[in-house]
């Protein structure tokens, strides 16, 4: 996006859409620790004074950025559930096919949420714990899943995939192996029919 489309964007933005815009530029091109509050505010063409208005400290604004990519994950599952909800296995594909579609995006900029625990260890962060419990609530989606596909050992099969899922995006980030989207899909449909093939000899 050029300057001039980016500023006719911007400016019509509200002031806390537009400092929340540019702290997701900046955080997920140069991380967390190296973006100052001067530096969003310069971006989203406010003032520090405006930003500390919306948000009180530079952690509340990370803590809503990140609720805001997790929102987007959360969403997907919604989507999955109201589009085929008495079809589990297809929700387990789409949710796969939603990170599928979302790794070049991520082997650019990386997973924001591996991206922000590396540069977050203090384990009482608010944006470190909201990470925590968004991934423990995507567990217990995914396991509930697997339970209601009849899926031979659901948190075995939960954890595979969601091993897959995570193991994908981090491949895709450092670039380790090819073809990453078309290998996990492949790799959680043998899972998905392996463990039910499994519950079948049950």
């Amino acid at each position: 996006m050029d300057r001039a489309s980016r500023q006719s964007r911007v400016a019509k933005l509200p002031p806390r859409e537009r400092i929340l815009d540019a702290a997701e530029e900046l955080f997920a091109r140069e991380g967390i620790k190296a973006v100052g509050v001067q530096a969003i505010a310069d971006r989203a063409e406010t003032t520090k004074m405006a930003l500390y208005r919306h948000f009180a400290t530079k952690d509340a604004l990370v803590e809503q950025w990140l609720r805001i990519v997790a929102a987007d994950y959360t969403a997907a599952f919604d989507r999955l559930e109201a589009a085929h909800p008495d079809d589990p296995r297809t929700q387990i594909l789409g949710l796969a096919r939603f990170i599928a579609d979302g790794l070049s995006e991520i082997s650019h900029r990386g997973c924001p949420f591996i991206n922000s625990i590396a540069e977050l260890p203090d384990r009482a962060h608010p944006a470190r714990r909201l990470i925590e419990d968004h991934k423990a609530d995507q567990a217990r989606r995914l396991t509930a899943l697997c339970a209601r596909a009849g899926l031979a050992g659901p948190d075995e099969a939960a954890a595979e995939i969601t091993f897959v899922l995570e193991g994908a995006q981090v491949s895709a980030q450092n670039g380790s192996i090819d073809q990453v989207g078309e290998r996990l899909m492949r790799i959680v449909e043998t899972v998905l029919d392996r463990r039910s093939a499994r519950g079948t000899a049950l």
